[in-house]
Parts: C-alpha cells; sequence; structure tokens
C-alpha cells in the first residue's frame, strides 16, 4: 500500500452500514487526518460503534467506501490490512486458560509469516506495550483471573502491540477507574504525539473528549452533525440540540479545554 503526501489517513465516502436491512448509518463523509487524535462521540445508539466497525471492515458497507491511505480497505489483503490499521472492540473474549503475555503476544501475528520465528522485534514490542498499560506485572496472570478494569487494559496492550498506524478504539476506558481513564486517554496522546500514530476512539464522556482530542465527530442519528476542534464544535446550542441536554460550556480551567457543565434538574425524558 503506498501512502500518498496530502492523503488523509482514513476517510468515507457516502458510507452506508447496517446489520441485514436495518441501515445504522446514511451517507457518512469524513476524514481523519494522519497523525491526529478524534474523539466520536454521540448519544447511546446514534451509529458510534458501527461506524467504527465498518472502518475497521468488521462490518462490510452496504454502499460507499472506506479509505485507508487512499486505498478502498477492501481491496486490501486481510494480513496487510491488520499491519496498518488496529481495532480495539468494545467487548472481546480471551481463549480459556491464557496468560497476559500470550494474549498480548497475539498482537504481533499480522507482522510474521507462516514460518516466521519469534523475532526480538516483536519481544520489545509486547514488552512496551505491557509497560505503556501498567500491565507488565501481570503478564504471567491468567487473563481469566484479572478484574474488568485490569483486563481492559490487557486488551489495549495487545492493540497497541500491533503497532499499526491507525488505531481504532471502541469505548476502551469501559470499566476503568477514573485514573486509569486518564492514564490510557493520555497514552494515546503520546502515541500521537512521540510516534504519529492515527487515533480514532468512541467516548461517551464529552469532556474527556474535548481534553484529549484535537478534532470530535458529533454524530446523531447515523449521521455526522458536527466535525472539527473541540472549542469550534462543543457548543451549548450542540449538545442540547444532540443530547437533549441543557447545559453551559466553559473554559477548563486546566487545559483550556471546552467544559460542558449540565444545568440544574437535568433528567432523562
Amino acid at each position: 500500500m503506498t501512502v500518498t503526501a496530502g492523503e488523509a489517513a482514513l476517510s468515507t465516502r457516502s458510507l452506508r452500514v447496517g446489520y441485514e436491512q436495518r441501515v445504522v448509518c446514511e451517507g457518512v463523509d469524513l476524514r481523519i487526518e494522519r497523525g491526529s487524535y478524534t474523539a466520536i462521540i454521540g448519544p447511546n445508539a446514534c451509529g458510534k460503534s458501527t461506524l467504527l466497525r465498518a472502518m475497521a471492515r468488521v462490518l462490510p458497507a452496504m454502499s460507499g467506501s472506506v479509505l485507508l491511505d487512499g486505498t478502498d480497505i477492501r481491496t486490501v489483503p486481510t494480513r496487510r490490512l491488520a499491519t496498518r490499521l488496529g481495532l480495539l472492540p468494545q467487548t472481546s473474549l480471551a481463549p480459556d486458560g491464557i496468560r497476559v503475555a500470550d494474549l498480548v503476544a497475539r498482537g504481533r501475528y499480522p507482522h510474521q509469516g507462516m514460518f516466521d520465528r519469534w523475532s526480538a522485534t516483536d519481544e520489545t514490542a509486547v514488552v512496551a506495550a505491557l509497560e505503556a498499560t501498567g500491565t507488565a506485572d501481570l503478564a504471567g496472570r491468567l487473563v481469566d483471573e484479572l478484574s474488568g478494569g485490569q483486563r481492559q487494559r490487557v486488551w489495549v496492550a495487545m492493540a497497541l502491540a500491533q503497532e499499526t498506524p491507525v488505531l481504532l478504539l471502541d469505548e476502551p476506558t469501559t470499566f476503568l477507574d477514573i485514573t486509569h481513564q486518564y492514564g490510557l486517554l493520555e497514552l494515546f496522546e503520546r502515541l500521537r504525539s512521540e510516534l504519529d500514530r492515527t487515533v480514532v476512539v468512541v467516548l461517551h464522556d464529552l469532556n474527556q473528549a474535548a481534553r484529549f482530542a484535537d478534532h470530535l465527530v458529533v454524530m446523531r442519528d447515523g449521521a455526522v452533525v458536527a466535525a472539527g476542534p473541540p472549542g469550534e464544535v462543543l457548543t451549548a446550542e450542540l449538545v442540547e440540540e444532540v443530547y437533549d441536554l441543557p447545559c453551559r460550556v466553559m473554559p477548563d480551567p486546566e487545559t483550556g479545554a471546552p467544559l460542558v457543565i449540565p444545568r440544574a434538574a437535568v433528567g432523562v425524558r
């Protein structure tokens, strides 16, 4: 796959995707710039995860296309695609009896040929992924024995070990306490800034999305209603329109990013 200067890392053109006869996302045109940190936000069932799965070719497009470095992903061989684009889904199942280090090592499979042996490069990638996610001390543990938060960090480590230029993560902070939530989101920022990775993450927390991402994609009813820098996109008017949530938006005193503060007496309508 040839990477052309100026080409988006990942983009969609008139993308239509869903399940069997049910259309979830319709006519999505999206551009993810190389080296960006994009957060996809929106209310429940708006199509965020469906869009992410389509961009990873887990869910085939009904029509339209997904382009990776300008190439339609339908034309890219599976192993080659897995060296360029990684996905961490919402839920993953580990084989019974597998240890943490062995699970993380599975992230190296796309980089190995049928007759290739485990290399020093593979070992370095796994060790770095374990250390980055704070799971090195769990390497010898059975995945089945871990807490939900520990397992989530191990799955993130496996995705990091894959060492893809583009990393898609579907609600990666689920099951994590607030310290580990912020730790992971900061890790993704370091991947972007220090290793020039392109990170796309589905998040529910608007303030976390605005704090860490440099590009927001806001979805509602299967369509993208706004996209751009958090300071331009995340307004009180947009939040009320998309989430039906009256709020104030002001600068975060720590970062200057937009901070969403719901108004009093907010409930589910």
